[in-house]
């Protein structure tokens, strides 16, 4: 198998007749020893693309199912095997995937949750929408795992308040990170009250207790994560059940907030997470010792304007940014961090929750940062839109150059008033005509992030794409391109870069003449 057998086997424009051929050469192959072998991996990526395909005929499905155990499983996921086309004996994980997707029948589910292989039960314990029968069954499964894995996923209330107090321990730590966890059962593994205590945890079922895991252990074979500690009490597993539950959005604030001052860091952080707490909890919290603590409650939806104010002059920049990041920061703190803080070039939530007059405030803003952040959101009333993108600061002028709606003359105007600082995120704009592109493309110097852009712009045509092939990224992204010019695809199959090849055998413009000499 080679990248550009691979790149045919994606290539939406292959005849029928050549699908046919790749399969049964997939057919052919030997047997796979392991993906780390770059062989077999590219055999799997030839079965994975072909599997992929939107115009398979069922005999070509039914030719593909026959490869091997998973590529089944690929099929039912992408859509090519329905309930009617699986046998859960012979196709176990297409069985599962088609149940995980709600597709599957209910009496499979019923099937696997007395199914002896307990890796088949722990995937359907994540299935959703299972019948309430198969859930009892998953919840009184004999495997740990079955059944934590169930108490991560379910939704039905009394199934999660019943998981709460199962013996093992690991499945009280999946069950307290779930939202439909009744708030007293979830207050219970907080506090012991009203839950009898656990029995066992994974330490203590293959440990001799007391025991303490070596994070620095030589077993290969030991799965146990490092810290992993029990001495009876299940220490390790109890400490991971508090964070997820205190975390969780549906724990009562109450019993979340009497381990705000507890000695743990990561209990305090979990703390930090929880969006329901009392203000002076997350006044307290916003004076820990440790920046992750106070950036995770600085960032919190629930945390109020003081505590917003209070971190924003806070001598860690993490904390900063992610005060910068709170859904309802006050528009005046955003404006006094913007100047002093790198807040990254995604739109920030304040800003995407800004009214028209907010928005308005910041683009006439004297901080060129405030109104590049601004300029962030693509979703601005155009007349805004146009006088950011004449914005004198080129950082401005950078951020809103990819907003759908700005018309050439703007797009070339600010090309010409910032030159390279602005050309990749101009050609990046998916109104920019063909022949602007061509001009970015031609551009002395060039701009590596700019062309990559233009080789994979729709509206780029061969003019633009030509100087794309020069080297790097763009010349991969070209190569796939349809309006790159046939001559020049079918040059590129011989590319020593094996991406170049993979990309121009998927590019539809390949004569189907030359792909059949490909196809042995």
């Amino acid at each position: 198998m080679n990248p550009l057998l691979c790149g045919l086997a994606a290539n939406p424009a292959l005849p029928p007749e050549l699908v046919d051929r790749l399969i049964a050469l997939a057919a052919a192959a030997p047997e796979p020893s392991g993906l780390s072998d770059p062989a077999d991996f590219l055999a799997y990526m030839l079965v994975r693309h072909l599997s992929e395909r939107a115009d398979l005929s069922r005999a070509q499905v039914a030719a593909l199912a026959a490869l091997d155990e998973d590529t089944p499983a690929q099929l039912a996921r992408d859509g090519h095997l329905g309930s009617a086309d699986v046998d859960p004996a012979v196709w176990p994980i297409a069985a599962l995937t088609l149940l995980d997707e709600g597709r599957g029948l209910p009496e499979w589910a019923r099937r696997f949750a007395a199914d002896p292989d307990p890796s088949l039960r722990r995937q359907l314990a994540s299935c959703p929408g299972l019948p309430a029968d198969v859930e009892d069954a998953l919840a009184a499964d004999a495997d740990p795992e079955v059944a934590a894995e169930l108490a991560l996923r379910t939704t039905s209330a009394p199934v999660a308040a019943r998981l709460a107090r199962h013996p093992h321990a690991a499945v009280r730590q999946a069950v307290a990170a779930n939202e439909a966890v009744p708030p007293a059962a979830l207050a219970g593994l907080l506090t012991g009250h009203g839950l009898p205590p656990a029995r066992s945890c994974l330490v203590c079922d293959c440990r001799e207790i007391p025991f303490i895991h070596d994070p620095h252990c030589p077993d290969v074979d030991c799965d146990l994560p490092a810290g992993a500690a029990c001495d009876g009490t299940h220490g390790s597993t109890v400490h991971s059940t508090w964070q997820g539950a205190l975390a969780n959005p549906a724990t009562p604030p109450e019993a979340v907030a009497a381990f705000a001052e507890h000695p743990s860091v990561l209990l305090r952080w979990a703390v930090a997470e929880h969006p329901g707490l009392p203000a002076e909890v997350y006044a307290r919290l916003a004076g820990d010792p440790v920046p992750g603590v106070r950036a995770t409650v600085a960032r919190n939806p629930g945390s109020g304007p003081e505590v917003s104010r209070v971190l924003a002059t806070d001598p860690e920049v993490e904390v900063r940014r992610a005060v910068a990041h709170h859904p309802r920061i006050p528009f005046d703190v955003l404006e006094r961090l913007a100047p002093t803080t790198r807040l990254g070039p995604e739109p920030l939530p304040r800003i995407s929750a800004a009214t028209p007059e907010e928005l308005a405030e910041g683009a006439a803003s004297a901080h060129p940062r405030l109104r590049m952040l601004v300029a962030h959101r693509h979703d601005l009333p155009p007349e805004l839109r146009d006088r950011l993108a004449a914005d004198p600061d080129a950082s401005v002028a950078k951020a809103v150059a990819p907003h759908p709606g700005l018309s050439p003359e703007r797009l070339r105007a600010m090309v010409a008033r910032h030159g390279q600082q602005v050309l990749a995120r101009v050609a990046a704009n998916p109104d920019a005509p063909g022949d602007l592109l061509a001009e970015l493309a031609r551009h002395e110097p060039s701009v590596r992030r700019a062309l990559r852009e233009i080789a994979a712009h729709p509206n780029a045509a061969a003019e633009a794409l030509l100087p794309c092939l020069a080297g790097g990224r763009s010349r991969v992204r070209a190569a796939a391109h349809p309006a790159l010019p046939a001559a020049v695809v079918v040059g590129l199959l011989d590319d020593p870069d094996p991406e170049v090849v993979e990309a121009a055998a998927g590019n539809p413009s390949l004569p189907p003449a030359v792909m059949a000499q490909r196809v042995p």
